[in-house]
């Protein structure tokens, strides 16, 4: 995957390409992956980095949703553990099952919650995880040693999947490029291209160097998350509102706050949400929260009433999860849901995906989660493929292996691990970090990172597991890109400059 080479064949492409999408999340991406497996040709443009916004900011589970469960979502929990059974065989090396235990203080907590994980258990079918069980208070605390013993009576036990997101988006665009489609980030689309009235194209600028750009398709999908208004007003400046920003800020502590290596899950909160404790890359991610926003945002910051939310809570059940100092960093994400036309909470709204179309044929599709973007892909890809008459296909994504397929999970390069290794030094970039050298050359040169964040945040994920430290090893991370993209001291110097004010908007204030 190569940007250089994705600039030239945009240049050098003749006549109209059959899909256009715009947006390289996980959103984008799955439509994409779908529309060039389906042999159609496909160009992916994004604004800026892969999953710069929503999908690399996640609580970082593939789930069915256990507390969609309460609401009466069957039909979101059956899709959503079909999905979750689906990602595991296609990405083993980057989803992986992650045990759960839920503590209970009174039988009748038993009861509840050992009934709707066995329904749980029993919605998965044969794509299902390990089952569920009742814990005994002893066996409640082996499992994660870090618990309050105050009032504890046992606990519950079920399966789920986690991921890593940022690395996930990365898998799937080289996926894309695997089977032919062609790729571009830091390219924002500035205008559409129309004919008639109707929409054949978008213009694009490349960030890099300002040269515009355009691009012709049969069909334009607009898969930009939460800016997925600002899109359709770009066709259509009149057009209503649909997305519904909530943001989930979470906190990363480390290890020793669980104590072990299951997950905890707190079911019941003052805001009506479920908080996660999750062991992550010898790390633990605590949240989310839920509230809407008015405005959104590419940056988004937890707020201080978020952060003191999520420690006060989980301190109630992980006494070492209390106080600010032990933060390696605080980071948001923006969910992009579904308008539902009148006011509600955000917690209510419907994770279900929409796909609208514009009176131009700009083909929009908003809401859903990482779980089911396969089949969001899918959908989008079955409505757009048919408004502008492309021949009928089958989608094959749903046993497709994705790039470095393998059933090693130790390494999130998979098949990739040894060709890494031989890029470059296996000397780590940091002492606290657990990334060498040979990756960010390998980013640079095969994962189009552009910048020293595409690197720090989303190739490696060294911003989220210690923000502070990643901001000491960014000088080293800058003179090694610039040896593979040919830049200059100046360029060193103000990556470093701009990747430190980033992140410490990840640190508490």
């Amino acid at each position: 995957m190569n940007r250089d080479a994705a600039l030239s064949a945009l240049d050098e492409s003749r006549g109209e390409w059959d899909v256009c999408v715009i947006g390289g999340g996980a959103t984008g991406l799955g439509a994409a992956l779908d529309a060039v497996t389906r042999g159609y040709r496909t160009v992916l443009v994004e604004a800026h980095d892969f999953a710069k916004a929503t999908s690399s900011r996640s609580t970082k589970l593939i789930h069915g949703g256990v507390r969609y469960l309460k609401q009466g979502r069957m039909s979101l929990v059956l899709e959503a553990l079909h999905e979750r059974g689906l990602l595991l065989w296609n990405a083993p090396h980057l989803v992986h099952p992650l045990e759960f235990v839920i503590p209970t203080y009174s039988a009748w907590e038993s009861a509840f919650y050992g009934v709707g994980l066995k329904l749980y258990d029993s919605l998965a079918g044969r794509l299902g995880f390990k089952p569920s069980r009742i814990l005994s208070r002893a066996a409640t605390l082996d499992h994660v040693p870090g618990l309050s013993e105050n009032g504890l009576r046992g606990g519950i036990s079920y399966s789920d999947g986690q991921f890593d997101d940022a690395r996930l988006a990365i898998t799937l665009a080289q996926t894309i490029a695997d089977h032919g489609g062609t790729l571009l980030n830091y390219a924002p689309v500035t205008a559409f291209l129309k004919r008639k009235g109707k929409i054949r194209g978008v213009k694009i600028r490349d960030e890099e160097t300002g040269a515009e750009r355009e691009i012709s398709a049969r069909v334009v999908i607009n898969a930009t998350g939460i800016f997925a208004d600002a899109l359709r007003r770009l066709d259509e400046p009149a057009a209503p509102k649909i997305i519904a920003a909530s943001q989930g800020a979470h906190v990363v502590l480390a290890a020793d706050c669980l104590g072990g290596p299951s997950a905890v899950m707190i079911p019941r909160t003052s805001d009506g949400r479920i908080l996660f404790a999750i062991p992550w890359h010898e790390r633990v991610i605590v949240g989310t929260t839920d509230n809407p926003v008015p405005d959104v945002t590419l940056e988004p910051r937890p707020m201080s009433d978020e952060i003191d939310f999520i420690l006060s809570t989980a301190a109630r059940f992980l006494p070492a999860a209390a106080g600010q100092p032990q933060i390696l960093s605080a980071y948001a994400g923006l969910r992009p849901l579904v308008h539902p036309g009148s006011e509600r909470r955000s917690a209510t709204i419907s994770r279900e995906h929409a796909i609208l179309t514009s009176g131009a044929g700009l083909v929009t599709i908003a809401g859903g989660k990482w779980t089911t973007y396969r089949k969001m892909g899918q959908d989008v890809v079955d409505h757009a493929a048919k408004l502008a008459g492309l021949p009928a296909r089958e989608c094959r994504t749903a046993k497709l292996h994705l790039h470095g397929w393998s059933t090693d999970a130790r390494n999130v390069h998979g098949a990739d691990a040894t060709a890494i290794a031989a890029a470059g030094s296996a000397k780590p970039i940091h002492p606290r970090l657990p990334y060498t050298e040979a990756e960010v050359i390998w980013s640079a040169r095969h994962e189009m990172a552009r910048q020293v964040e595409d690197v720090l945040a989303r190739r490696t994920r060294a911003l989220i597991l210690d923000a502070a430290t990643s901001i000491e090893t960014a000088p080293a991370v800058a003179r090694l890109m610039a040896g593979e993209l040919s830049r200059d001291d100046d360029w060193c110097a103000a990556q470093v400059s701009e990747y430190t004010k980033l992140a410490r908007r990840y640190l508490p204030a």
